[in-house]
């Protein structure tokens, strides 16, 4: 009995300690993160041998953290201010819209949605960007990535100008640029084009991916991330891996955060 009595006078004190630690824990935050983009960031059906890096970014956050992926096959700067999802998804309140477009611009004037680099294409920025701060959203733009089309062991350039734009729309409009078209490049380019066949979803598709393709991506979207916005660098575990491995983890599943309707086709 005596031996029980000490434990008690030196357990319970601790055991009030833990409870009162628990209820005083602040809960964090939520943040609320919309994606825009194309192809090469959508949630594809499930099933689908392509996969959009938005449909794996979500695993590369802390849990307070829910995405919202709105990116839909053959979307472009022109085709997404005619479209009912992009204005709608302002109904919701969002944190950041992260926004990735120029695959589709870039396909010329024989494709009805295509844009010229510096001229449709960074007017339709400006009012991307315009209304997602109207909506009180910080807007993040995010450079389109290389296509995998390789020539004397270089990349193609045909998205550069586009690149070019975009990060120049950034400066204009005082917004945070990821460069993933440079991130991208220097990827592919340091394992070659037989290292990086396997990121991408077959033979022949030079812009969308297979899942561990979209996975890079997704990290190399994460790093720069955590190096142009303070606020969501402080909602990515440090461990995030983005060194063109396989990351993030592979063993994660990215439905937790991120919504996945089939991709529409606009």
């Amino acid at each position: 009995m005596t031996k029980l009595r000490h434990f008690l006078v030196l357990a319970l004190p601790l055991m009030f300690t833990g409870i009162v630690l628990a209820q005083d824990a602040p809960r964090k935050k939520l943040v609320r993160i919309l994606i825009i983009g194309d192809a090469t960031v959508c949630n594809h059906p499930p099933g689908s041998i392509q996969h959009g890096w938005g449909e794996m970014i979500g695993i590369g956050f802390e849990d307070n953290v829910r995405i919202r992926n709105i990116a839909g096959l053959a979307v472009s700067t022109k085709s997404i201010l005619t479209d009912d999802v992009f204005r709608k998804a302002f109904d919701e309140k969002f944190d950041f819209v992260l926004i990735q477009l120029g695959h589709y611009d870039s396909l010329g004037p024989t494709y009805p949605a295509s844009t010229e680099p510096f001229g449709s294409y960074k007017a339709n920025l400006r009012e991307i960007v315009d209304a997602c701060k109207t909506a009180g959203t910080q807007p993040i733009l995010i450079t389109p990535m290389h296509r995998r089309r390789f020539y004397r062991d270089r990349l193609s350039e045909e998205l550069k100008p586009y690149a070019y734009a975009m990060r120049a729309v950034g400066r204009e409009k005082k917004v945070p640029v990821v460069d993933l078209y440079s991130s991208s490049g220097d990827l592919m380019e340091r394992i070659g084009e037989i290292g990086s066949a396997d990121l991408f979803s077959k033979e022949g598709d030079a812009d969308t991916f297979s899942e561990k393709g979209a996975r890079i991506m997704a990290a190399l979207v994460l790093e720069g991330l955590r190096k142009v916005s303070p606020k969501l660098a402080a909602v990515i575990p440090a461990e995030t891996e983005s060194n063109g491995k396989a990351a993030p983890d592979s063993g994660k599943a990215a439905p937790e955060k991120t919504e996945r309707p089939t991709a529409p086709s606009r």
